[in-house]
């Protein structure tokens, strides 16, 4: 459960950044959240919908988040994981 708590902080911190990465060749961003760091690409996809990929450092995790209106859906570390983004940014206040 914490796992998903982690992403879900972190897809709120990345979801607050969706308006700033708006071309496909934007640097890799980075935070800093619970003491783990995250390194993401966000892209726009062809149909309008936000593409967060990246992973978590220094255990190199991957995740592949998928912003479609007000939900996420993904993977994390193999796993799948979906949320409503609204329970996302109320994660990243914990």
């Amino acid at each position: 459960m914490r796992a998903i708590l982690v992403l879900a902080a972190a897809a709120a911190a990345l979801t607050s950044t969706i308006g700033m990465a708006r071309t496909a060749d934007d640097a890799e961003q980075r935070f800093v959240h619970d003491g783990a760091t995250y390194a993401y690409t966000i892209k726009p996809a062809a149909d309008g919908r936000q593409v967060i990929e990246g992973r978590a450092l220094p255990n190199g995790r991957s995740f592949r988040l998928v912003v479609n209106g007000d939900r996420v859906s993904g993977v994390s570390g193999g796993v799948p994981v979906a949320f409503r983004l609204a329970d996302a940014q109320g994660a990243a206040g914990n």
